[in-house]
């Protein structure tokens, strides 16, 4: 089980009813449901998709004025400098900018710094070398250079005008350049502040090319301004979600030569593409580019108009992703050993360094661990120098922007937004970082120890409604992205049929079912040997759902995200906890019932052994019912899982155990060593009354 915590949404049946009543298909309607829009107008406005941006680029404060000067020095041919990241977002943001530069005969460079050699944003050298050696005029920075202030006084030494168009979070004081374009800027009236960096860069080309072209220029642009928007993980609602929805919609017609073939040479060039797939698939590619320090590279692909040219550089796009991958397989290995030698008191978040690991990719495996011990986790990169980098990634809604700031006079530099971010540390001073930024989680937390939590939107009950249509249908909730997540469903009490590794052992087929319903399930990144289940057992299992294409047949299909034995008692189950909470609760039981609830004396040995082991130092906190189901197991014989309850009320009874129950857990201390007779127990004595003491002896 990876998750310790499932929190299962309620969908009203009355809001489902209503919704399908209106013509919404069952599993939209659950998820709707589930999410707060039960109500027909709610569902709607959710599902409508806009065409058009909402906002006027020259809401954003200082727009006007970057529009001007940029608009300025195109006429004058001046020497324009694009200034990137080496990231998704900043790529996308990049290429968008350049290639509306160049559609307008502008004279003009990019830059993305290289990650190891140039680190964040804006740098000093960069900026003098496209002066001293391009002649550069005026730089305009993307998706970076909000907090540059020294930075921003050096272009003026330069004799540089300098533009920053940025969405990440600003500290008190703005950079002094000739506009500053945020829409996080305290003074910025723009309404939809979580627009990505490419998203910023969109919305000043919109407002160059005027509100005659807004159409035009959208259309070009939005695939590119979806890409970055998706992989830098923004809030999928608003504008965010009309441009991820155009530029889904438009992709495989986009003019991007070299988007086309990426396309081509991941295999999507034929197949419906979703959020999902640029999440999963293209982001990855591209991002692997800067990772490895190529990020000119993703940059070349996505700006050349050379066919044979962007086959090959979507080849090698290609082969750095699976380096990449190679790299961060070593990297989260170390990590996690690692992790099992930091104390309790320091694992509320994880701060783990080395200088051994690759800069690129540390921040990938600080999302793999947050995800994994459901906490924030922050990567450190060791130079030579004793400095240290790092890449850090947020869980559970902690704001990481919030609480580097409470940390800055242990840090040389920082920056970033509440879900990621970066800053620069001294050696020396990562034990204090560690201490301080575990504290703040903590409180965070309430002093509570974090708990993973897998939240559920619809646990289904209708499964013979779960068709191939349905499942096509949730196509309609699409774009994903953050506050609007993949809708996950559950089924409980499902039974293994069959299990089987593939894929060369990495991942689990399962098959499914729930009374006459089947279902087929994969389970990426777990094997038949590490899974823990066998075939015929009940388990709860939470899953996307999706179609599964193979050999020209389309089924529906289970990606699992995480399964357990089940919480919820059968319905033979069921009548045996009633049964035995009768006969301990006083109530009436026939004496055939209760013949079948009295264990013979060799059941109350195995179950005791069976306590003996699974305890440590005699206590042992477990899932009541899968508890049950495992003890009845070791009982073994007739009737044991019915038996199992009713031994363990003896052994509570007489004072060789104790058992406490909250909610769906079970607590069990033993207390060995004490001679008692078990006939002595109220529970036994109980059922010689009803059976006439002609069983006694069997115990």
């Amino acid at each position: 089980m990876k998750y310790t915590r499932w929190i299962c949404g309620a969908a009203p049946e009355e809001e489902v009813q209503r919704l399908t009543d209106a013509g919404y298909p069952y599993l939209v309607a659950c998820v709707l449901a589930s999410r707060g829009m039960g109500s027909l107008e709610d569902a709607s406005q959710f599902l409508s998709r806009e065409h058009r941006l909402s906002y006027s680029p020259f809401l954003m404060k200082d727009m006007d004025k970057a529009a001007a000067r940029i608009n300025a020095a195109i006429a004058a041919g001046e020497k324009i400098a694009v200034f990137g990241d080496y990231d998704v977002d900043g790529i996308t943001a990049t290429v968008l900018l350049m290639d509306y530069l160049r559609s307008r005969g502008a004279d003009c460079v990019k830059y993305i710094p290289r990650r190891v050699e140039d680190g964040y944003g804006l740098g000093r050298e960069p900026m003098r070398l496209l002066r001293e050696r391009h002649g550069v005029d005026l730089i305009v920075t993307v998706d970076c250079g909000i907090t540059a202030l020294e930075e921003a006084e050096y272009a003026k030494e330069l004799g540089v005008d300098l533009i920053i168009t940025d969405h990440h979070e600003c500290k008190e004081a703005l950079p002094d350049a000739a506009a500053v374009v945020d829409p996080h800027r305290p003074d910025c009236p723009y309404p939809f502040k979580c627009l990505a960096g490419v998203g910023v860069a969109l919305k000043l080309v919109l407002a160059l090319g005027g509100e005659s072209q807004e159409d035009k220029l959208f259309a070009r642009y939005c695939t590119l301004a979806a890409i970055g928007t998706v992989a830098d993980v923004m809030k999928m609602c608003d504008e965010n979600r009309t441009i991820v929805s155009r530029g889904l919609a438009s992709i495989r017609s986009t003019d991007f030569i070299g988007l086309q073939a990426l396309l081509k040479e991941t295999g999507l060039w034929d197949k419906e593409i979703t959020s999902i797939q640029i999440g999963f698939i293209l982001a990855p590619r591209i991002n692997a580019a800067g990772r490895m320090g190529e990020a000119e590279l993703a940059a070349d692909l996505l700006l050349t108009d050379d066919p044979a040219r962007a086959e090959e550089l979507a080849r090698e796009l290609c082969a750095l992703n699976r380096e990449r991958q190679a790299v961060e397989q070593e990297i989260f290995a170390q990590a996690v050993e690692q992790i099992q030698f930091l104390p309790a008191d320091q694992r509320s978040a994880l701060v783990l360094s080395s200088d051994q690991w690759h800069q690129g990719v540390v921040g990938i495996v600080a999302s793999r661990l947050a995800e994994r011990y459901s906490c924030p986790s922050f990567m450190i990169h060791l130079g030579g120098d004793d400095m240290g980098k790092c890449s850090c990634r947020s869980y559970g809604g902690f704001n990481l922007f919030t609480a580097l700031e409470s940390c800055s006079d242990l840090l040389e530099d920082f920056g970033g937004h509440e879900l990621a971010a970066g800053f620069t540390i001294r050696r020396e001073n990562i034990p204090a970082f560690r201490r301080r930024i575990n504290r703040c989680v903590s409180v965070f937390l309430g002093g509570k120890a974090p708990v993973s939590s897998l939240e559920i939107d619809v646990v289904l009950s209708r499964l013979e409604l779960v068709t191939l249509e349905e499942v096509e249908a949730l196509g309609l909730l699409e774009p994903y992205g953050a506050g609007n997540d993949r809708p996950v469903f559950c089924i409980n009490g499902a039974k293994i049929e069959s299990l089987q590794s593939v894929g060369q052992n990495r991942h689990l087929k399962l098959r499914l079912s729930k009374g006459k319903h089947f279902f087929d399930a994969i389970f990426f990144s777990v094997s038949k040997d590490s899974c823990g289940l066998q075939p015929l057992e009940r388990v709860d299992v939470a899953f996307y759902l999706q179609i599964n294409e193979f050999r020209g047949n389309r089924t529906v299909q289970l990606q699992v995200i995480d399964i357990r034995p089940s919480l919820y008692p059968s319905a033979r189950e069921r009548d045996c906890l009633r049964l035995c909470g009768t006969l301990l609760e006083g109530g009436t039981v026939r004496p055939r019932d209760a013949a079948r609830l009295l264990p013979s004396r060799d059941q109350f040995v195995r179950l005791w052994q069976a306590l003996v082991r699974l305890t440590r130092d005699g206590e042992v906190c477990l899932q009541r019912l899968p508890a049950l189901r495992e003890l009845s197991a070791a009982m073994g014989g007739t009737e044991p899982f019915l038996r199992t309850e009713l031994a363990l009320a003896v052994f509570s009874d007489r004072g060789l155990a104790s058992l406490d129950e909250e909610e769906d857990t079970l607590h069990i201390a033993l207390h060995p060593g004490k001679k008692v007779v078990l006939e002595e127990s109220l529970p036994l004595r109980r059922l010689y009354e009803i059976l006439g003491n002609e069983q006694k002896g069997g115990v």
